[in-house]
């Protein structure tokens, strides 16, 4: 799952940025929104910068980051190449980061084949918030665009 940091306030610098008082509620409303649906990743890939390390503190029910500064470079590439050397023995990712990577990214692998009214959602922005689900049937290391199901987004409590 492709996971963008919650709303975060401004910083003299931008790895800097701390989550608002509502980023911080809905960084929790994306932990509900996740354990309600059950998905509880057994892994999580955490851009540095503050605010995205403050979503998960919130969101990933007690799991801890594994802190990837690759996240921060803020490109698709990088998010893929950071995804493809996860472990074959984990079943479900997290990964969060920022936009415009997080966005770009769900769109690139999703092959087509999953809800398109779920595909228009991602594809019409993803806010801070949001959270993209999507089904893989390969290990992550032969993860490549168009090769992921995309099942569902959400923004919760948004």
């Amino acid at each position: 799952m492709l996971v963008r940091h919650a709303q975060a306030a401004a910083a003299p610098v931008d790895a800097d940025r701390p989550l608002t008082a509502l980023g911080l509620q809905r960084a929790t409303a994306i932990g509900a929104w996740l354990a309600a649906g059950g998905l509880v990743p057994d892994r999580a890939l955490v851009s540095p910068a503050r605010r995205t390390r403050e979503t998960w503190e919130r969101a990933g029910g007690g799991l801890p980051p594994v802190i990837e500064p690759r996240l921060y470079d803020n490109t698709a590439e990088a998010l893929l190449e950071a995804i493809a050397e996860t472990p074959d023995d984990v079943a479900l990712l997290a990964v969060v980061g920022h936009a415009p990577s997080v966005g770009e990214l769900a769109v690139a692998l999703d092959d087509g084949t999953g809800d398109p009214a779920v595909r228009g959602e991602v594809s019409a922005g993803f806010p801070t918030g949001g959270v993209a689900v999507l089904h893989l049937d390969r290990p992550f290391a032969d993860l490549a665009p168009g090769t992921a199901r995309l099942d569902a987004f959400s923004v919760p409590g948004g």
